[in-house]
């Protein structure tokens, strides 16, 4: 299998898993009363660490088109490849939030995020999160670190808008739901949140090293009279 194709398949199935067992357990603490929040904002965590940990050597694993915005952006992923890359996310997304309303019907309304709140407070939540989702990502990209990232912020955001953090975790269950109240929110927070991660991650990163290297400064001492 040529090698896009591959990295295609991948983004698929990663991002169906985040949306199956993401949303997957928001519905089923809608049915059962567990996981409990705590829970839910765990599963999304270790959804995310064990599909970087799995898939990243193909893809890159970004199952998030703001991370392929932000990877982009950043100068590490190429321009060509992100609209086949944000297709396979969405379709991966939506095939996942279908099999969930195969399932268990409407329950949990299948995770669709929409804010608890008033739209400015939303956006910017949304923003911020993703911001620092983001950042992280950028910055150390170690999937237990991002895992990390995700619980922590689907444990304080959660509540508020639902932390998707995501368009395609957000377009999956609207679709199949046909829930879209704010949607649009989904799809530009996140976004604007990748475009101003990636332009920190360039600030974050100095020209020169601060310090010497070791090899630098070995180099510095016996270059010395």
């Amino acid at each position: 299998m040529p090698l896009l194709s591959r990295a295609l398949a991948a983004e698929a199935l990663g991002t169906f898993a985040l949306v199956f067992f993401g949303p997957g357990a928001a519905v089923v603490q809608a049915q059962t009363g567990a996981p409990g929040h705590l829970g839910v904002a765990a599963v999304f965590g270790l959804t995310v660490a064990a599909v970087i940990a799995v898939l990243a050597p193909i893809s890159g694993a970004h199952i998030n088109p703001a991370a392929t915005l932000a990877l982009t952006l950043a100068g590490r992923f190429p321009k060509g490849q992100v609209l086949p890359y944000v297709a396979v996310q969405l379709l991966g997304a939506s095939l996942a939030a279908f099999l969930l309303l195969a399932l268990f019907g409407m329950k949990g309304h299948l995770g669709v995020t929409v804010p608890a709140g008033g739209l400015a407070q939303a956006f910017v939540l949304e923003l911020t999160l993703t911001f620092f989702l983001l950042l992280v990502a950028l910055r150390s990209g170690l999937p237990w670190v991002v895992g990390s990232v995700v619980a922590l912020e689907a444990t304080m955001g959660g509540p508020i808008t639902g932390a998707s953090m995501n368009p395609a975790r957000s377009f999956g269950p609207a679709l199949a739901s046909g829930i879209w109240t704010a949607h649009w929110l989904y799809w530009a927070a996140p976004l604007l949140g990748a475009a101003l991660a990636a332009l920190a991650s360039h600030v974050l990163s100095p020209a020169e090293p601060l310090e010497k290297q070791p090899q630098e400064a070995q180099e510095f001492v016996l270059k010395r009279p």
